[in-house]
This record gives C-alpha cells, structure tokens and sequence, in this order.
C-alpha cells in the first residue's frame, strides 16, 4: 500500500508552485487546488503504484487526541498561520471538499479519523500490514524514520525526490523523544511544557552528550517530562481505542469499487487537461 500523508503533501506542493506561479491573486481558488491535488495522486500511482499497490489517503480530522494530555500541542503552528498572510480557511475549506470528491469518485482509499492525525493513521496501518503486504510513506516527515524498525516499511520525501533511510530507528525514536519537537510545540526533556507558547521563554540546552547518557539512563527527576514526550511522538502510544478505531475504517468496503465515476467528474469540474491522463488515476 501507499500511504499519502495528505495535508504535508498537498501544502507542500502547493506552495512549491506558488512560489513558481506569476498569478499570485487567483493561486489559491478552488480549481487550481483541485489541480494540484489530483495531479499529485496521479504522479505517485503512476511512480510507485506498480511496487507498491493502492493508494491510501490518510488526513487530519480536526484536534487531536494529543491535546488532551498536552494543551500546547502544535499550539504554536497554528498562532504562526493566523498571523500568516495566506487566508488559510479558504485552503483547508478546499481541501476538505475535494477529499470528499475523491472518496465519492475515486477508486482510493480515503482516511480521516475523527480525533486522530494522518500520523496516527499511517502509523496504525503500516505496523498492522508491514507483514503481509509492501508499505511505502509518502511524506517527508522524520517522525515515521522509527516504523523503519519493521521489515516492509519505506519512507519517501516528496520535499527532497527521495527516499529517507533510518539505519537504527530505535535509537532515533529515543533521542527523538529526548529532544522533543519544537515544530510540534514539543520542548526537550529539560524545559517546560509551556516553553514554546510563552513570550521569550526558552528551551534549556541539550548538548548531545546529555543525550547520549540519557538514552542509557533517563533521570528520575526528568522521568516526568521523558514520559511527556514519548506520549507525543512514539507510535506505540496511540491509544488502542484509536488504533481499532483507524483499524475498522479502513476495512469498511470503499465507497467506489471502479472507475466508471471518472469522466464525469472530469467533465464536471472542467479538468481537461487531466482528462487526458485519465487511464492514469
């Protein structure tokens, strides 16, 4: 199976050719949205479709249970986009319709779980299937460098055009945990939980000698914040409700069996020049 990190794929690449396009104004309308995320269903069926099989789409669903143990979780990211100059509403708004259009049309696998992640998704279905079956992600995100811990499991980055290897994914899930992730709002083992959400407030240093240590030994006193962390970013630690839950949707039979819905929704939405790769979705 392929496993599409759908929102970090889809961002990625849009703004990849916004910075390209010379129409900035009108860059971000619905159709060139729709465009751009087709276009990239496509591209990754006809890459490695061959190798690896069907498409699984997997998406955020709103707040996830994260936040129930960690308030701060990614709390920052969405302050930053707020306080951006792109109307992100309007991207994500596209976004949630067109991934209903491709779950109704479309012959793929759409996964969007209520309370849980694309993260948690991915994660669920390449350790439950590793073993019967190729997995390969499609995201350029570290965070799945530990499912390299099972046999099976590939890693591609759409960012850097090529695959990301984990020579010991074990040992980069401890230091992972050990340095925390600030880009999800997530401190090292040595600061607060509040540090990324207070107004100059720092995280303590953490030299790679401490961590080396400590992936040997994590201090009682820090055992806390240790356990803070490996909540967040192990996968280990998705709740077993949640897993069963990512689990049962993905065994509901698909609401297209073909591909006989195609050409009409090409036509509908005046894709024409997707219309000519159409054998190719």
């Amino acid at each position: 199976m392929i496993l599409i990190d759908n929102t970090q794929i889809i961002l990625s690449t849009i703004f990849t050719q916004y910075s390209y396009s010379e129409n900035k104004e009108e860059f971000f309308s619905e159709n060139t949205v729709r465009h751009i995320v087709l276009n990239t269903y496509r591209m990754y069926k006809q890459k490695f479709g061959g190798t690896y099989g069907k498409l699984v789409i997997c998406d955020d669903a709103g707040d996830s249970w994260r936040k129930e143990s960690f308030p701060y979780y990614k709390a920052a990211r969405k302050k930053k986009r707020e306080d951006g100059d792109h109307d992100w509403s309007v991207i994500f708004d596209s976004m949630n319709r067109i991934r209903t259009e491709v779950r109704e049309n479309f012959p793929y696998k759409v996964m969007c779980v209520n309370r849980c992640e694309a993260d948690d998704v991915i994660a669920v279905l390449a350790t439950k299937y590793h073993t019967t079956e190729k997995v390969l992600i499609i995201s350029s995100d570290k965070d799945f460098q530990q499912l390299q811990r099972y046999p099976n499991i590939k890693q591609y980055s759409p960012v850097h055009k090529n695959f990301i290897y984990c020579e010991n994914p074990l040992n980069f899930l401890r230091e992972h945990v050990l340095r925390g992730d600030a880009s999800d709002g997530i401190p090292n083992i040595l600061s607060d939980s509040d540090t990324f959400v207070i107004d100059n407030k720092r995280q303590k240093p953490l030299s790679q000698k401490k961590i080396d240590i400590m992936k040997e030994n994590v201090p009682e006193h820090l055992e806390e914040n240790y356990q803070r962390n490996k909540l967040l970013v192990d996968f280990t630690m998705i709740p077993p409700n949640y897993q069963q839950i990512i689990l049962d949707e993905y065994n509901k039979p698909p609401e297209v069996q073909g591909r006989e819905k195609l050409f009409n929704y090409f036509m509908k939405h005046n894709l024409a020049s997707l219309m000519e790769t159409l054998e190719e979705f």
